[in-house]
């Protein structure tokens, strides 16, 4: 048994691939990972201008397309569902093997609704209803405007992968979204809660990045001391939040009836400092009923020369200790939560208009070709 193996089978971890492109699909690859341990996939609006923009893979089905009279974002979604299609194929087995536990793949509403509750309902249902695969996730942001229609999609028993989360009460309301969106689907009696899945994508390195940035702006022993432990002791808080919240008589008569948790899903897991191991955001959020999405490098890392074993919820008292100290130097949390939230919505907003943009000009120049 490798180790993605062995992180699901003995520390109930499941390992997914963030990152999705055409050769994946037409090279074997994708199903390679899969037989290796690789139980899911994400995906985001960077993903796909990197893919689209980066090979010359989707040429042909482009030339095509846009040789309609269909604007050129219909274009662009038709490449991405494609590659959706495929996947979720290729992971059907792993969905029916983990009856239905695993095997999902994820893709995003336009980044641009995310502070808008009904458009970005509206986006997640069409997604839903023109995929229509069971092992399909609609991505929807964890932001004040995206809660609504996580609760919505709950409570019309779709699948849903919260995306964007940063802080400890960002992370409380997904998790009340998704039970209260349960409660709503459960109020009839036919409904079977068991069929829907959600993970709540807790962002990780990002967080040392912005926090170590402040700690060496203040600069003091007690400050620098602390660089490299933010985001690791978030995720160990986060992940006793979790276990708060599904336990205790009203998460009980849900689970009667058939219903899932809402996995915690650790993303942006590559780390983003060299002087850091480069396996430092799996080996230390190692535990049951949880997900780790992982690019490529970490994951080849990860299966190379990771460490399998369940740390999630050891060293619980340094992990407060890391967050007491980082209040008592004056790094403001929330503050930063705050801010790698906007940045993270501008930058998939960013990515994805480059890319229409970019499609859009290779459209007239074959076009006039």
């Amino acid at each position: 048994m490798n180790r993605l193996q062995s992180l699901s089978n003995d520390q109930g971890q499941s390992p997914w691939l963030d990152n999705l492109k055409r050769s994946y699909l037409t090279s074997g690859e994708l199903a390679d990972l899969r037989d290796r341990g690789v139980r899911g996939l994400t995906s985001n609006p960077s993903i796909f201008q990197k893919a689209i923009q980066g090979s010359a893979d989707y040429d042909e089905q482009f030339r095509e397309l846009a040789g309609d009279e269909h604007p050129v974002i219909d274009d662009y979604w038709a490449m991405v569902l494609a590659d959706i299609h495929g996947a979720c194929d290729v992971f059907s087995r792993v969905y029916d093997e983990t009856d239905g536990l695993d095997g999902y793949v994820s893709v995003e509403v336009d980044p641009s609704l995310a502070h808008d509750s009904a458009g970005t309902t509206e986006a997640a249902r069409q997604l839903h209803e023109r995929l229509n695969r069971r092992n399909l996730m609609v991505k929807i942001p964890g932001t004040e405007a995206g809660l609504p229609a996580i609760q919505q999609m709950i409570a019309e028993g779709r699948n849903i992968n919260v995306t964007l989360i940063f802080s400890l009460d960002g992370y409380a309301s997904v998790m009340e979204a998704y039970i209260a969106g349960l409660e709503q689907f459960a109020d009839d009696p036919d409904a079977d809660l068991s069929q829907v899945s959600s993970v709540a994508s807790f962002f990780i390195s990002r967080v040392d990045t912005e926090v170590d940035r402040r700690l060496e702006a203040i600069g003091t022993d007690e400050a620098l001391a602390l660089r490299g432990k933010a985001a690791v002791a978030q995720g160990k808080l986060a992940y006793r939040l979790f276990q708060e919240t599904f336990s205790g008589p009203r998460w009980q008569a849900l689970a009667e009836r058939g219903a899932r948790v809402q996995r915690p899903l650790w993303a942006s897991t590559s780390t983003k400092n060299p002087d850091y191991p480069d396996t430092l955001y799996v080996d230390e959020l190692i535990g049951p009923d949880t997900v780790n999405t992982l690019p490529e490098n970490t994951l080849e890392a990860f299966a190379d020369h990771g460490t399998v074993a369940r740390t999630i919820d050891a060293g619980m008292d340094e992990a407060d200790r890391v967050w007491q100290g980082l209040a008592d130097v004056g790094v403001d949390m929330d503050d930063v939560a705050a801010q790698l939230e906007r940045e993270g919505v501008d930058s998939f907003i960013k990515s994805f208009d480059e890319l229409i943009e970019a499609l859009e000009q290779k459209a007239a120049e074959l076009t006039a070709g």
